[in-house]
């Protein structure tokens, strides 16, 4: 079997917030087509992305798609950038290395999990995230108070046992907040606002709920700990991207915050996240299949991070190709701690993009059997995107 040529995709979403998702299609001599997504579409970069996976291509093509080590190694060694690189590189090397990977569960009848070394768990615990931009297609910001206890108790409605929210992405009246507003030292108002947003939604869901604080790096390391030591009475399960990833200072903070660090949807391959291991900053890793090396580098990456007693929760804000294979991975790797629903894949225009719609039940994420990662486009999403094809 050989690859012949490669379709590149801009999707268009109808009504959601990710609004770029880039995905690239596989072919091969033999009919079989994989499929596998950059995680570069909220922010600035879907665009270059997109070149990204049209300047590597040409290194796939003519390949066998088994040889998916050989390949990753010839994409990272050949291409000179990739070489201690950065998010758009790594975001297509990524996708080809899905692409592939479905290839050969496609080839052999088999999901990729089988492949990985199968699963150590039939249904994954889940949960909600980024509750502040609302839920389902119910989107709105979350500002007053009333805001945060209802969309919280809205998602432990429908079953989930745990929880994410950014609660310093907007403020009293509904607008975003600045780096001015979150960078150096808060003022006690700043905090004050964060601490009753917090506590609200502790006593909206109980003690049975975990709570999971989202930070989006927006703050410095300093501020980052006053939000830390403030919230370690409310029981947090960890608190994410509390600055700008950098080791020397997220050690910083996890040895003044008692709440396990989580990081990694801004680190990128396993000589990146090398030295948060040796150092022992975080708890839980998040590293996301679109943009740290695919699934052959996020496996080491999460093997890794198994050495060293670190948790993974695979981070995945992207379409339901993303989704997809991001269960295969979780399903195997044994120090796997829980998966994230973004709220986007609540929302119909991310959900049409998909051939299958996969949803939790219960809070409870069930693994796709189908050969392969066990997604591929919908026609829909395919007739409507911009297309690149490389032979």
């Amino acid at each position: 079997m050989k690859v012949t040529s490669i379709d590149i995709f801009e999707l268009h979403v109808r009504d959601a917030m990710v609004a770029r998702p880039v995905v690239c299609r596989v072919n091969t001599d033999e009919g079989i087509s994989g499929y596998g997504e950059v995680a570069i579409s909220y922010g600035k970069g879907a665009t270059a992305a997109f070149g990204m996976i049209k300047d590597l291509s040409p290194l796939v093509i003519g390949s066998d798609p088994f040889d998916t080590e050989v390949i990753w190694d010839r994409l990272y060694k050949s291409t000179f950038w990739a070489q201690n690189g950065g998010p758009i590189v790594f975001a297509g090397i990524s996708a080809l290395d899905i692409a592939l990977w479905d290839i050969k569960g496609k080839a052999l009848g088999l999901p990729v999990y089988k492949l990985l070394g199968g699963k150590k768990r039939d249904k994954l615990r889940t949960y909600a995230s980024q509750l502040q931009f609302g839920w389902h297609d119910e989107m709105r910001p979350g500002k007053s108070i009333a805001d945060y206890e209802y969309i919280s108790k809205k998602a432990v409605s429908e079953g989930y046992d745990a929880i994410k929210i950014d609660f310093f992405t907007y403020d009293e009246d509904g607008r975003p907040f600045t780096d001015e507003d979150t960078t150096r030292l808060l003022s006690p108002k700043k905090l004050r606002l964060l601490e009753d947003r917090i506590a609200a939604v502790r006593t909206a869901v109980g003690k049975g709920v975990d709570i999971i604080i989202e930070n989006h790096s927006n703050t410095d390391a300093d501020s980052a700990v006053q939000i830390g030591q403030m919230a370690e009475k409310y029981r947090i399960f960890y608190f994410e991207e509390p600055n700008t990833p950098t080791p020397k200072m997220t050690r910083y903070i996890a040895d003044k915050v008692n709440i396990p660090i989580a990081s990694g949807e801004r680190i990128y391959s396993r000589w990146q996240y090398a030295p948060y291991f040796e150092n022992g900053s975080l708890g839980v890793i998040q590293p996301d299949l679109g943009n740290c090396g695919g699934i052959t580098e996020g496996k080491k990456i999460c093997d890794m991070a198994y050495a060293y007693d670190v948790s993974v929760q695979v981070h995945v804000c992207a379409s339901p190709i993303s989704v997809a294979a991001t269960l295969q991975l979780e399903a195997v790797i044994p120090n796997f701690c829980i998966h994230e629903h973004h709220m986007v894949n609540t929302t119909h225009g991310q959900i049409e993009l998909g051939l299958y719609d996969y949803q939790p039940k219960g809070g409870y994420f069930e693994v796709p059997e189908l050969p392969g990662i066990g997604n591929e486009l919908s026609e829909g999403a395919i007739k409507t995107a911009d297309l690149v094809t490389v032979k």
